[in-house]
């Protein structure tokens, strides 16, 4: 049960976004740029070094939210995301993802965790600096996310074909902001329908 009185039944994070949409939309629009923009890091490898962080904060909601949504956009879908989730260091990606993980791994623990050689390991595995820079502010922005969502005791629903069906809404349109009344992009309606953080 949510900490406070949300003003829907949505759960976790689009109904905080309900609840606040002026602070919703500048998430959504940072949401969109690092998660959907252009980049040399795929959509699903994105989305992976969120799940990766959000399972590694305990965050039930986002970590079910990004497992579905990187296990739409990976060949290997949900067992390559569940094998990654449980032991990145054998998990069958390539050497350069698996230093970003790395690094995601270090920020989701502390900034100040990232070495230098941390950095010269992702480089060595073939890293430009803006995947280097991508993959910390994706570990940043998650673990900010997942405090959102678990600091006000959001709810996560069970049912893991909800947030299939989000996560082709998320590769579809982009992040949205939900707007209470209005079902989205997809056509659910929102109570049923998930939109990751």
């Amino acid at each position: 049960m949510p900490h406070i009185e949300l003003n829907s039944e949505v759960p976790g994070i689009p109904g905080l976004f309900i609840y606040r949409p002026e602070t919703a939309r500048p998430l959504t629009d940072l949401a969109n740029v690092l998660m959907r923009g252009p980049s040399t890091l795929t959509p699903g490898e994105r989305e992976l070094i969120a799940a990766y962080v959000s399972g590694r904060n305990d965050c039930r909601f986002c970590s079910l939210s990004h497992t579905a949504f990187a296990a739409a956009q990976l060949p290997g879908g949900t067992e390559l995301v569940e094998q990654v989730c449980a032991d990145p260091a054998h998990a069958p990606v390539s050497p350069k993802l698996r230093a970003l993980l790395a690094i995601a791994a270090a920020v989701q623990e502390s900034g100040l965790k990232v070495t230098a050689d941390d950095v010269a390991a992702a480089r060595a595995a073939g890293a430009t600096d803006v995947e280097i820079h991508d993959a910390v502010l994706i570990a940043a922005m998650f673990s900010m996310l997942n405090r959102y969502v678990d600091g006000l005791g959001t709810i996560a629903p069970e049912n893991p074909a909800l947030y299939a069906m989000q996560a082709q809404d998320i590769i579809a349109h982009g992040y949205q902001v939900p707007v209470v009344g209005q079902p989205p992009a997809g056509g659910q309606p929102e109570a049923s329908s998930p939109q990751g953080s």
